[in-house]
């Protein structure tokens, strides 16, 4: 089981989409997959169709996780029921549309109680010990809110990746910089096992030449830790997420492009070698503003 955090340290830059979007490539191509709602906004539980009933929302399970039973308290995303008949790949779990499987732990304003800079080691161990009952997925998607205090470190102790989540703008990947030594931070004193699975360039506009330009300083400083493919900006990606729909099963052909991204940004992000001794941060570059 893979456990990967999805993570920024600026707000805004799309780190729910990419989660959802990396959920909706999960489900077509039938890998069992759990999505951790961890930011106390929900909004990954709302964009996946989930509608809370009587389950313990992830916060609640964060209170007492040793008596969690995670499998009692996800739901199922509204997602399911959107599958055509007959267009998962062939042979796997989703080509019976009863057999697909993209869980969702419910999130809620609940978990802000753990979002502080304060947290022990206990209160880190928290996450992991609800997903001890996740074993049943091959991949679970962990939207930590954007910032570096407790969830976020909470959900980092739980995980093997982290993929950060930055749009080419100056304030963006200098946050993304300072969320790359706070991972090699923690991994030293908390999570040995923690790798940064890579930085996903989200909300790219072609035709901007600042978004260009630190596109490509940004493949000065970090390497092949810059995955592709990029992932454009989608006009109708504020529908597609306020219809709760997959963008696999969204139609018109620029959702069907969109979904492709998708699909070859989580075949290369399972793919790639996530040893901590093989992802360090690569040495920096000075960031600079661009004169008009």
């Amino acid at each position: 089981m893979q456990v990967v955090s999805i993570s920024s340290l600026k707000g805004g830059v799309g780190k729910t989409s990419v989660t959802t979007g990396l959920a909706s490539a999960a489900l077509a191509a039938g890998i069992p997959t759990l999505v951790v709602d961890l930011d106390p906004h929900a909004d990954a539980t709302t964009a996946l169709g989930v509608q809370p009933a009587e389950q313990l929302d992830i916060g609640r399970m964060l209170k007492n996780p040793r008596k969690a039973r995670l499998g009692e308290n996800v739901a199922a995303s509204g997602w399911i029921g959107q599958i055509p008949e007959g267009t998962a790949p062939a042979g796997s779990p989703a080509a019976g549309n009863g057999h697909a499987v993209l869980d969702v732990a419910v999130g809620s304003a609940f978990t802000g109680i753990y979002d502080r800079p304060d947290l022990g080691r206990r209160d880190l161990r928290r996450l992991a010990s609800v997903l001890a009952g996740a074993g049943s997925y091959e991949l679970v998607l962990v939207d930590c809110p954007p910032s570096l205090n407790g969830l976020t470190r909470m959900a980092w102790n739980a995980s093997n990746r982290v993929v950060l989540v930055a749009e080419p703008g100056l304030f963006s990947v200098a946050g993304t910089e300072r969320t790359m030594r706070a991972i090699q931070l923690f991994r030293k004193e908390f999570a040995p096992q923690l790798a940064p699975a890579g930085i996903v360039a989200n909300r790219v506009r072609s035709g901007s030449s600042e978004h260009g330009f630190r596109l490509a300083e940004m493949e000065s400083m970090f390497g092949e830790l810059l995955l592709t493919p990029h992932i454009p900006e989608q006009a109708n990606w504020q529908q597609i997420q306020g219809a709760a729909h997959a963008v696999h099963h969204w139609p018109g052909d620029s959702a069907k492009v969109t979904a492709k991204l998708f699909d070859t940004l989580l075949e290369n992000l399972l793919a790639s070698n996530g040893s901590p001794a093989s992802n360090g941060l690569p040495g920096s570059i000075e960031l600079r503003s661009r004169r008009r």
